[in-house]
Formats: structure tokens, sequence, C-alpha cells
């Protein structure tokens, strides 16, 4: 999935890379956002960074917010660009959206919680491992969709060459 334009049999070159990335982009920030806002700010199971004062953890959580919003912006910037030149491709960019919230969702459970230790899903529970496991496990099934989705999206897009 590059960059190049593909040409249907009317219209401007779609750009189906781009579409792909502007739209993970995307999912990447907005599951960074429903992350921060719900498990963060709402239950409040953990902050970004759980290693220091509850206020360093909120001045993490503060950074990871400006850091989604920054994505959400650029993406969505990215994306208008495309519409405005008539190169989206709605395919690619469906497919893009749910490989990026399922990338940051697998990211965040295995980067985030294992290997950095950065946070843990929740605190103060008997047993981790189910929280862990329905974590991964939702990145992974988004991850999945996404994946068929892009490859729907590369067929039907070869089809109309």
């Amino acid at each position: 999935m590059t960059g190049s334009p593909i040409t249907p049999s009317a219209g401007p070159p779609v750009r189906a890379g781009r579409s792909l990335t502007a739209a993970a982009l995307i999912g990447v920030a907005l599951m960074a956002a429903v992350d921060e806002i719900v498990f963060h700010q709402i239950l409040g199971w953990h902050h970004f960074y759980d290693r220091s004062t509850p206020k360093v953890g909120l001045l993490t959580d503060g950074l990871l917010h400006t850091a989604e919003l920054l994505g959400l912006v650029t993406g969505f910037a990215w994306w208008a660009d495309l519409r405005r030149r008539r190169a989206l491709s709605s395919a690619h960019a469906w497919a893009g959206l749910v490989l990026g919230l399922g990338a940051f969702q697998l990211y965040d459970g295995l980067v985030d919680h294992k290997l950095l230790r950065l946070h843990q899903v929740r605190y103060r529970v008997p047993d981790l491992l189910p929280y862990d496991l329905a974590w991964n496990a939702a990145g992974l099934l988004l991850l999945g969709i996404g994946a068929v989705l892009a490859v729907r999206a590369a067929k039907a897009a070869r089809t109309q060459r």
C-alpha cells in the first residue's frame, strides 16, 4: 500500500496509501483519546505514567492529551486535503482508521503496560491477567478487522485500474 496513485476509470487519481495513513493517524489519536478520557479520567484506573507522584501522572495525561489532539488535527487535515483533491480512497481510509485504533490499543497494552511498565490497565485488583487479556485481545481484534478491510480495499483498487 504505497502512496502511488490508483486511477479509476473516471476521475482524478486516488491516493490509497495516503488515505490509509491519514486515517490511521486519526485512529491512533482517537483510541488514545478514548483511553485517556475513559480509563484515565472517568474511571481513574491509571495515568499515562504511574511510577511517580499523582501530580506527575496528571502532567503525563496532559501530554498524552496534547499528542492525541495534534494527531487528530494533523490526520483530519491530511484527510480533508485528500477529499478536496478528490483523491481520498474511502475503503483505504476505513481500513486505516481501524488499523490505527488497534495499533494504539495493542502498543499500549504490550509496550506501555508490559515492556516499559509505565502503567497497568488497573490497580488494586486480585488478578490483572483478565484485564491484560481483554485489553490486548481488543487491539488484536481491531488490527485483524483493519487488515481484512485493507486487503479488500487493495483488491477493489486493483480491479478498478
